[in-house]
């Protein structure tokens, strides 16, 4: 069953996010993710919007998502998101 990985990014250094964004993107790649949305416009239907960023990557699997997130490929990429901004992520399995 396929899995989304979904992140709300509030970027507060664009340099240093630019840098994570040329690590993550060939991590994901290379762990079978795909980029559904990638920092697109947003309208918020109810509550309040996600500040920031929007990011939603599909794996083949909750399991799958997860060994991406902590492979070393995808750990180096987050070390250089640390301190670029603030970030909520989480997964979720589709229907």
């Amino acid at each position: 069953m396929s899995a989304y990985v979904v992140f709300e990014i509030e970027v507060t250094d664009p340099e240093r996010y630019e840098r994570y964004k040329a690590l993550s993107g060939p991590a994901v790649a290379a762990a079978g993710g795909r980029y559904l949305a990638r920092g697109g416009r947003t309208a918020s239907l109810e509550g309040a919007a996600a500040p920031g960023r929007s990011v939603v990557i599909e794996f083949d699997s909750l399991e799958a998502a997860v060994a991406w997130y902590e492979g070393e490929a995808y750990t180096a990429a987050r070390a250089l998101r640390e301190g670029a901004g603030t970030a909520r992520a989480y997964v979720v399995e589709g229907a």
